[in-house]
């Protein structure tokens, strides 16, 4: 369980990822980076409604998307490991008002997630 954690906390920050929150004892993880949320939809609304005298209205600025992944023990043995990710985003305006929370269901991106996970755990248990 222990070097799946290294794994995965490796490969979130090859992700550009950064670690917020380790518990190894707990199997935890929980990493997040922040990127630029401009909608170029929002920005042209933002212009017509300015431009017919509607005043400012806020557009998304910035965005914040963490990843906590779980780890746990599976059979009577525990000699496997049960990894469980999920995404999250959080999105502020211009105001610094969130104007967003959801979760992240792209299936193709847990998908490639877990292909660069299975990777990095082979590579780690084979110490290259």
């Amino acid at each position: 369980e222990a070097k799946i954690l290294s794994a995965s906390a490796s490969l979130l920050q090859d992700l550009g990822f950064n670690l917020d929150e380790s518990e190894t004892d707990l199997g935890l993880l929980v990493a997040s980076k922040e990127r630029d949320a401009t909608n170029a939809g929002q920005v042209v609304l933002a212009i017509v409604v300015a431009a017919m005298g509607g005043g400012t209205t806020p557009i998304d600025k910035e965005q914040k998307i963490r990843a906590s992944i779980v780890t746990s023990p599976v059979g009577e043995t525990a000699n496997r490991t049960s990894v469980r990710v999920t995404f999250q985003r959080i999105v502020w305006n211009t105001y610094g008002q969130v104007s967003k929370r959801e979760r992240l269901n792209d299936p193709k991106m847990y998908q490639e997630f877990f292909e660069k996970l299975s990777k990095a755990v082979f590579l780690e248990a084979h110490g290259i």
